[in-house]
């Protein structure tokens, strides 16, 4: 899981998991947590940041998601979005922390990683 990898790595913002909510909606399914799928990331400041704008960025589609989900189903993963202007200071810690081309580059390559293996989880 992406937020394993992410959890005791040093990152310049203070991201929430939502492992619980998510382990919360599975019990109420009647659902077990999947094994974790292997993350293949190096681990430089670059790739934690392509990571984690993926996961802080699905917060905004999950709450669009959990509009839609069906009355008495579970939802605490989907609704654990962002406070208010949190987005906005995730932005800015983001931009501030963003580095020459090359960290860029490395950094947009964790993140379709991330999605991959979104991709392949669902």
């Amino acid at each position: 899981m992406v937020e394993d990898w992410l959890s005791g790595r040093r990152i310049g913002f203070p991201w929430r998991s939502r492992r619980a909510a998510l382990a919360a909606d599975l019990i109420a399914l009647g659902r077990d947590m999947p094994e974790p799928l292997t993350l293949d990331l190096s681990d430089d400041d670059a790739a934690r940041w392509g990571a984690l704008y993926v996961t802080e960025g699905s917060r905004l589609g999950g709450v669009m998601l959990a509009r839609q989900v069906g009355e008495g189903l579970p939802k605490a993963y989907l609704q654990s979005g962002f406070g208010p202007g949190e987005w906005r200071d995730f932005r800015h810690a983001l931009d501030a922390a963003a580095g020459d081309e090359a960290w860029i580059d490395r950094a947009v390559k964790a993140a379709e990683v991330v999605f991959a293996l979104y991709g392949k989880a669902a």
